[in-house]
């Protein structure tokens, strides 16, 4: 996602121009992203919020931390002996999916073939699917060339050198691109106060105050609308799988030009 988003801010930016065929980008949509190395830094906010952990825990971190749980300044032995020793706060927080901490973790605990959290339930799927010999026939596999498929090869050596995808929403921003950022309410791998935060940072005026949308005459989440065209929603966890439903209805509505 990080460096589709990085081509399509490049792509803006005019260095695309040459490209054909050339693309009509009207706008983008973003879900639950990580967006800086801070991000982060409010997993702890979090949790506290969320009744995970205590609020001596939290106030013990807050004070000695200062906010900054990500990058713990080396210098501060306080916060780093908390951090390192913090397994009070891990046992809290180990036993759930952080993709969406109302819902279980396991799909099948007792089953081995299913003892994968939740969130990894697509995955499991799909290793199982192109690995079926009628799929590798459909799509022309020839026998005994290819080895066993898996989605993502979490191996693979890279470097990132984008420590902040900030000025990019900037730049969109300034060119008059619309947005729609959606964040999982119950998503504690990327939470939705680091979305709110980056977003704050952009400095826009809002023209659509925090008010739920609805979907069946049910809530199914909050949003509001910004001067520079991006719309914040929240609902769900870290994946639309979570609020298939209300996700489409949501994005129907806002590339048809609706308020949510």
């Amino acid at each position: 996602m990080s460096l589709l988003f990085f081509n399509i801010s490049h792509f803006i930016s005019g260095n695309g121009l040459c490209c054909k065929p050339q693309i009509n980008l009207q706008g983008y949509v973003l879900g639950n992203p990580v967006t800086d190395y801070v991000d982060y830094n409010w997993r702890i906010p979090f949790a506290h919020g969320m009744g995970l952990i205590s609020d001596e825990i939290y106030e013990s971190l807050r004070r000695s931390c200062r906010g900054n749980y990500a990058k713990v300044d080396p210098l501060n032995k306080e916060c780093m002996n908390l951090v390192e020793e913090l397994c009070v706060y891990i046992q809290c927080v180990s036993g759930l999916d952080w993709a969406y901490i109302l819902g279980p973790k396991y799909i099948n605990p007792s089953d081995p073939d299913d003892s994968n959290p939740l969130g990894h339930r697509m995955t499991v799927q799909s290793n199982r699917w192109t690995n079926e010999e009628s799929v590798r026939r459909a799509l022309h596999v020839e026998k005994g060339t290819i080895g066993e498929w898996s989605l993502c090869d979490r191996e693979l050596p890279f470097e990132s050198d984008i420590e902040s995808s900030v000025p990019y929403h900037k730049n969109n921003s300034i060119q008059g691109y619309r947005s729609l950022i959606f964040s999982g309410d119950h998503d504690m791998g990327v939470p939705f106060l680091a979305t709110q935060d980056w977003i704050r940072s952009l400095n826009y005026s809002i023209v659509d105050e925090w008010r739920p949308w609805m979907v069946h005459n049910q809530v199914a989440g909050y949003t509001r609308t910004y001067a520079n065209k991006m719309t914040f929603a929240t609902g769900g966890g870290h994946t639309i799988v979570y609020k298939q439903e209300e996700y489409s209805v949501m994005f129907k509505r806002w590339v048809n030009g609706q308020a949510l």
